[in-house]
């Protein structure tokens, strides 16, 4: 499986982004997805996920209420929606495949669960 993100750049503080991850897996609709973020110096952390199965999604409390993660199944694509982008959010952005999933909703904010990963997409938000 293949997973090609796309979407970063640079905004300013305030501003909307959107990134995409597309995935080459033929079973992508029963995939749980997700997005990870590693800043400079920092470790790689959890964003935001996407149980393909139930639709449900689950987020940071750092992103919550700002990010919004969504998926279309028959374009094998993920999606992360981020508004109200603060300078704290620039990163490179990861987008993660568990597949078959097998974690457990408690389980899906460790990258260790997650079978394939992205190539990553730079964020920068400038103040």
């Amino acid at each position: 499986v293949q997973l090609q993100a796309s979407g970063g750049g640079l905004v300013q503080a305030g501003g909307s982004m959107r990134l995409s991850c597309a995935s080459s897996g033929r079973a992508f609709r029963s995939d749980t997805m997700a997005w990870f973020r590693q800043a400079p110096g920092k470790e790689r952390e959890f964003v935001a996920a996407t149980r393909g199965s139930l639709f449900s999604t689950y987020y940071a409390d750092s992103v919550k209420g700002r990010f919004s993660i969504s998926r279309d199944n028959a374009k094998s694509t993920v999606y992360l929606q981020m508004n109200s982008l603060k300078p704290e959010d620039t990163a490179v952005y990861y987008c993660a495949s568990d597949r078959p999933p097998t974690a457990i909703a408690g389980q899906l904010r460790y990258a260790d669960n997650y079978d394939y990963w992205g190539q990553g997409t730079l964020v920068t938000v400038s103040s």
